[in-house]
């Protein structure tokens, strides 16, 4: 034998027989040394990119609400106001019965003007916003004790001033809320009004509840139209349809539905909800209706993909107990293929 191979009786090479691994010996434990030091450094690696993404996250997250908290803050003036003094004009006697009446002639914003130019040497509009007779109003109809007094009232900064106490904003205003500031009539509270006003002109009283109400009202009119036509159809077409060339064309035509763009579907709910139906327009309705036009065909194609995913043998299983063809479907299918279809629904 000599060299890998060696010569049989035959005279031709057979391959030299391999000495056997030796398991415990250093070369081996060398290289089990540098697969779990891989395997350390793919693990190591693995982590540090969770870490990465996590920190990305959280620095999104903060970033976010630093910036957006202050959107839920309002900035606000204690005014001193003497109202035996002042220019306003209130009967008592309407105020008891009409307040509101009481109030729309009672010449607030002179008030508001007397009380800021005595106490700030500035003008009311340069510090308060056009709101704070609003707020002032409100005020009295909490507690009309004080037109018998003088009190000091929190009302809403200006614009500039708020923008000035949250962030960067021009010299003047700037000067003027360092100033206020420094005398401590100046404070920052949680905006209420924020959640629960409407949209407006005024930046400072402006709210998103209009918004907010609309998007929730418009979603649960999409999820009631759009969730059980779109389950009952894919139920329709996976449990009982007939395969011929109509059920062809209807899943066809769901597949190209599903992939039209959505200003195609808004177009639509235009030319037929609001010129052809003359339904009201901004409403939650009408948006509703377009939308569930729009999700339901993604939620006939992920409820089939659901139900198909249901093993035959269950249906199988049903059938030989006794179950009819409509409970099969309804106590074990559905309920089994349920959480696809909830999945499509919210994508």
């Amino acid at each position: 034998m000599s060299g890998e191979t060696a010569l049989d009786q035959s005279g031709s090479d057979v391959p030299a027989e391999r000495a056997p691994t030796d398991w415990r010996g250093d070369a081996m434990r060398r290289r089990i040394a540098r697969r779990y030091a891989s395997e350390r450094r793919f693990r190591l690696l693995g982590m540090a990119a969770v870490l990465a993404s996590a920190g990305f996250l959280a620095f999104l997250l903060i970033s976010m609400m630093g910036n957006g908290l202050r959107g839920f803050t309002q900035t606000e003036v204690a005014v001193p106001i003497d109202f035996p003094r002042s220019a306003a004009m209130i009967d008592p006697a309407v105020l008891q019965t009409n307040p509101e009446q009481a109030l729309a002639n009672a010449n607030l914003p002179a008030v508001l003007e007397q009380a800021t130019t005595q106490a700030f040497d500035v003008s009311d509009t340069q510090l308060l916003s056009p709101n704070a007779v609003l707020a002032l109003r409100d005020a009295i109809i909490r507690d009309p004790a004080i037109l018998d007094q003088k009190v000091t009232v929190n009302l809403p900064a200006s614009t500039g001033i708020d923008v000035a106490m949250k962030s960067e904003g021009n010299e003047t205003d700037e000067a003027l809320a360092s100033r206020l500031d420094d005398t401590g009539v100046i404070s920052t509270a949680f905006n209420l009004g924020f959640l629960t006003g409407s949209d407006g002109t005024d930046p400072t009283m402006v709210g998103i509840w209009g918004a907010l109400k609309g998007s929730l009202i418009t979603m649960v009119i999409t999820l009631a139209l759009s969730f059980p036509i779109g389950v009952f159809a894919a139920l329709y077409l996976e449990e009982y349809a007939p395969r011929n060339r109509w059920t062809d064309l209807i899943e066809v035509s769901i597949n190209n539905l599903a992939a039209v763009p959505s200003i195609i579907f808004g177009l639509l709910g235009l030319a037929i909800f609001l010129n052809v139906m003359h339904l009201p327009r901004s409403a939650p309705l009408v948006g509703g209706m377009t939308l569930a036009l729009m999700t339901m065909p993604v939620i006939v194609i992920a409820g089939r993909n659901a139900i198909k995913a249901v093993p035959p043998s269950i249906r199988d299983a049903a059938l030989g107990i006794g179950a009819s063809p409509v409970q099969v479907v309804f106590h074990h299918v559905l309920p089994l293929a349920l959480p696809g279809i909830l999945t499509g629904t919210i994508i």
